[in-house]
């Protein structure tokens, strides 16, 4: 018996936990693509600066209803941006109703009075335009008659919607966005899924690196 339980730890346990690793290692290394493409938001506010183009976005629309979106809005950054506007590539984007700029001017002087803001992209823009870019997300949703969705978009950096095919508590499987309201989706879902792209590009980067030194 004693034989058995150290050849068990010698060869069998190792075995194990290499396949456990290695299937692991597949799944977080690949996060499903479910739009091809994204508009960018110069096509929903020309005069804007931002981009989806060589970002990784975290995209939100707030609509009209302030209190409604500041919930959300605070949600949002407590949770996700804090944890990675430090990091390559990311910016917070939330569209949010033409013609309200004074009254969210309130809502965003206080989010800065705790945090640093410098990713967060405030893009004003008409109810057409608002829809125009949330349509091009393919999503079986639709804003509200306040122009609002409860739910944060992840866009990749080649104007791509990411989410899930296979997640468990959706129905079909497919998880377009990130409910605001729900902290714990966002830090177990949300979060998780940003890691995995971050992977993604880390994991592309040391290939090139690679193939760099080969050549």
């Amino acid at each position: 018996m004693k034989k058995f339980w150290v050849l068990f730890s010698l060869f069998i346990l190792p075995l194990v936990f290499y396949i456990f690793l290695s299937k692991g290692i597949y799944k977080y290394s690949n996060l499903p693509i479910l739009t091809e493409k994204v508009i960018d938001l110069k096509q929903a506010a020309p005069s804007t600066a931002a981009s989806f183009s060589e970002k990784l976005s975290i995209v939100c629309f707030l609509g009209s209803d302030i209190n409604n979106a500041k919930a959300s809005l605070f949600n949002l950054n407590q949770t996700i941006y804090k944890r990675y506007y430090s990091k390559p590539f990311f910016q917070m984007v939330a569209i949010l109703p033409q013609g309200l700029e004074n009254e969210y001017n309130e809502t965003i002087k206080e989010l800065s009075a705790f945090t640093d803001i410098s990713k967060w992209h405030f893009i004003y823009a008409s109810p057409k335009n608002s829809n125009l870019l949330f349509n091009s997300f393919e999503t079986p949703f639709t804003l509200n008659e306040n122009g609002y969705s409860e739910y944060a978009y992840i866009v990749d950096m080649e104007l791509r919607l990411r989410g899930r095919k296979d997640d468990e508590d959706t129905k079909g499987g497919k998880l377009y966005g990130y409910n605001m309201k729900s902290v714990s989706i966002l830090k177990n879902k949300m979060k998780d899924d940003i890691d995995i792209i971050y992977y993604q590009l880390k994991k592309s980067a040391e290939k090139q690196e690679r193939r760099k030194r080969e050549i």
